[in-house]
């Protein structure tokens, strides 16, 4: 599937794109909005409303109520299954429209949109829809005088606060399982790209998703985020984005109720790459889509390669002919591999990155420039070679294209470099001996493993980290289900 760059642009309405509150009831706070912009060429592409403390108060007051009344909850799992396949159906017909969406909001090139992040949207809503009527309580065992029950209800009132780098991905990631379980929830997408997130709540209530059991608020993180994660009525906060912010909704929770925190945080991951690699050519591509799949805007980008000495040379060559061919430029041109970064200021802080690494030591191998282009926001696919785990390209999480290669000599040496990070969202190996692959699968500290490919595995498998990359539960899975409800046992005596 294809579309035109002036087709893109008709579908997502340029200059006339709005977000904002989706609350049921009245709601007579204010109606400031501000500017949405596109990345690529800085023009103005909408307005968001910019939501405070008042619309997060109604929003969790609609969500209760509706919880409460059970009009959404005490729905046969298999009712609300109807329900979220008829918001399917309407997603699929309008899922151009979505993928153009998060392309111009996020500077996204178009076609991964198209073919990769909204087939997954609603690929995950597909799932968790078929899964909820197939997932069954237990009886614990008793001398038979005595029933014991252990039951799975809905935790209440779920807040989502969603990233910028993957807008309609990450709503289905947290919304689909919570939603689906039974609860009300909150939608909080980024700033920064807002507006998939609000058609798809629209779509939902279209479906027949009572509009107190979705609510959507827009607005910044300190003026939205922050009250929903302080707020006394919100049982569950379900965040991705940074370490550092995640850290603020645990402190925000042991200030408020003591609420569920879940954090998907940020990454630094390792690729290892062993002298017994099958064929190097055969892995390029891996490594590449690694490093660079979404301008590296991505938590688990395998930013760090990391190769057997005897292999570096041959690798480095192989992989800059083939990154050669990846285009900068217009995200809404189908042949675009690499678009812009979200914004100037985050623009600036990968570039401060590049500068660094030169001041540290690193060698630049490939790219390194920030080519003219739009808006100027641009970073070219970058390889630096002879990076140290004491450079600050070793440690820090850039969250863009650029890549830092480390060599090693022994298994334990590979190790130990892989786990030498904060981080531990996910990791990929590369080596021909299965019991290499299982030994250091195991030994490494992250939530997902590759072997012989770069993954993220897929819906049915959980998603989260270790250490500072994670909190309190996974996306993803059956797993995902455990976050957005209470276990209760319930005991009946003869």
């Amino acid at each position: 599937m294809i579309l035109t760059k002036e087709a893109v642009f008709d579908l997502a309405g340029d200059g006339q794109l709005y977000a904002g509150a989706l609350l049921a009831g009245s709601n007579n706070t204010n109606n400031v909005t501000f500017d949405t912009i596109n990345p690529f060429d800085n023009s103005v592409i909408g307005q968001i409303q910019r939501c405070d403390a008042s619309h997060v108060d109604a929003a969790v007051e609609a969500a209760r109520d509706s919880f409460v009344s059970g009009e959404w909850a005490n729905l046969h799992p298999s009712e609300r299954k109807v329900v979220m396949q008829r918001w399917v159906e309407l997603m699929k017909a309008h899922a151009q429209e979505l993928a153009a969406l998060d392309c111009i909001d996020g500077g996204k090139p178009i076609t991964e949109c198209l073919e990769t992040d909204i087939p997954e949207t609603i690929n995950t809503f597909v799932w968790y829809a078929e899964a909820i009527d197939k997932l069954f309580g237990k009886i614990a065992p008793t001398d038979g005088d005595t029933v014991g029950l252990i039951v799975k209800e809905p935790v209440g009132v779920v807040a989502a606060v969603l990233p910028w780098n993957f807008p309609a991905q990450m709503f289905a990631w947290k919304v689909a399982p919570a939603l689906i379980a039974g609860n009300s929830v909150i939608v909080k997408p980024a700033e920064l790209t807002s507006l998939s997130a609000y058609k798809m709540v629209q779509l939902a209530h279209e479906a027949g998703v009572p509009v107190g059991a979705l609510n959507l608020v827009t607005g910044l993180g300190e003026e939205v985020g922050q009250p929903l994660g302080l707020h006394m009525d919100v049982d569950v906060v379900s965040f991705t984005g940074s370490t550092e912010v995640g850290r603020l909704f645990l402190q925000y929770s042991a200030q408020s109720n003591l609420k569920g925190v879940v954090l998907e945080c940020g990454g630094k991951s390792p690729q290892v790459i062993f002298a017994d690699v099958y064929c190097l050519e055969e892995i390029v591509d891996d490594v590449l889509s690694a490093a660079f799949w979404n301008m590296g805007e991505n938590c688990s980008c395998g930013s760090r390669l990391i190769v057997h000495h005897s292999l570096k040379d041959q690798l480095l060559v192989l992989l800059k002919d083939k990154l050669s061919q990846w285009k900068v430029g217009d995200p809404t041109d189908p042949t675009t591999s690499i678009g812009p970064m979200v914004e100037p200021a985050h623009f600036e802080k990968v570039r401060a990155h590049l500068s660094k690494a030169k001041e540290q030591g690193a060698r630049l191998v490939h790219g390194g420039g920030t080519p003219d282009i739009g808006a100027g926001l641009f970073v070219e696919p970058t390889i630096f070679d002879g990076v140290t785990p004491e450079m600050t390209l070793f440690k820090e999480e850039v969250f863009g294209p650029v890549l830092a290669v480390t060599t090693f000599d022994t298994d334990e040496e590979a190790i130990a470099l892989a786990n030498d990070t904060e981080y531990g969202l996910a990791a990929s190996i590369y080596t021909a001996d299965v019991r290499r692959a299982h030994r250091v699968s195991r030994a490494i500290r992250a939530g997902t493993v590759s072997i012989n490919c770069f993954s993220e595995g897929d819906i049915s498998t959980p998603f989260g980290g270790y250490k500072q990359s994670g909190f309190g539960g996974h996306d993803n899975g059956l797993e995902a289900f455990e976050q957005y409800v209470e276990t209760k046992t319930i005991w009946y005596a003869n």
